[in-house]
């Protein structure tokens, strides 16, 4: 039985996100929560495929983190989704920082991505407890599809949205290659054009350049796309 739990204190909103759930996943069974203190009593005892919350609880503005907190503290690795109305631009990084797998901001989201997303996560977290199958190559990058804390380079955690994690996930599986634009296209949930890729790939190569300023693998092929370089350029 895969359970996934809702924890969100206005009741439309929480109603909508469990239809959206069951609409695409009706195996799956959704279990509400509405304020912090049934949250983290749940957490405690039940092992969920994936929590999804919002930041404010009630008079609380910040009982989701305390909530991530508590799931952290389980150890057992469930993805968390925050979907949230604080400004995605300065909780988004907050939220990665506590191992939040994504961050969607209501108003700014439709139900296809929605679904699109909590779909990938549901996949990329059921094999969790799977031996992790980490690529480590020579120029120390490792992804590592089951858990949110890499990828990794150099050891250290590259904090990345999910859509990016895909392209550098697809530039790195072919890397030493061109891959087009159409290519990239398709592993994006939404804004499939070339001026939304290099904004991709800009937050990608920023993130790498926080842990490593001489970063330089990501290659723009004019009129083509990008390719992932293993020496990287010199000079």
């Amino acid at each position: 039985m895969i359970k996934v739990a809702v924890i969100e204190d206005d009741i439309p909103t929480s109603t909508q996100l469990k239809d959206w759930i069951l609409a695409a996943r009706p195996d799956v069974v959704v279990e509400q929560w509405f304020n912090r203190d049934d949250a983290e009593a749940a957490i405690a005892r039940e092992d969920y495929a994936l929590v999804t919350l919002d930041i404010e609880l009630g008079r609380e503005r910040h009982a989701g983190v305390a909530v991530i907190n508590a799931i952290n503290k389980t150890g057992r690795g469930t993805p968390v989704l925050v979907v949230s109305a604080m400004p995605a631009a300065i909780y988004r990084s907050i939220m990665k920082a506590l191992d939040a797998w994504d961050y969607l901001q209501k108003t700014a989201f439709e139900e296809a991505d929605f679904i699109e997303t909590f779909l990938e996560i549901l996949r990329a977290s059921r094999d969790r407890a799977a031996p992790a199958a980490a690529t480590t190559a020579p120029d120390e990058l490792a992804l590592d599809p089951l858990r949110q804390s890499t990828p990794l380079w150099r050891g250290q955690r590259v904090n990345l949205p999910l859509t990016a994690q895909r392209i550098l996930a697809t530039l790195y599986q072919r890397r030493g290659e061109v891959v087009s634009y159409d290519e990239l296209f398709a592993v994006v949930k939404s804004g499939r054009n070339r001026d939304n890729i290099r904004k991709h790939i800009s937050t990608i190569r920023e993130a790498f350049r926080e842990l490593d300023e001489d970063f330089d693998r990501i290659e723009n092929v004019p009129m083509r796309g990008f390719r992932w370089s293993e020496a990287g350029r010199q000079g």
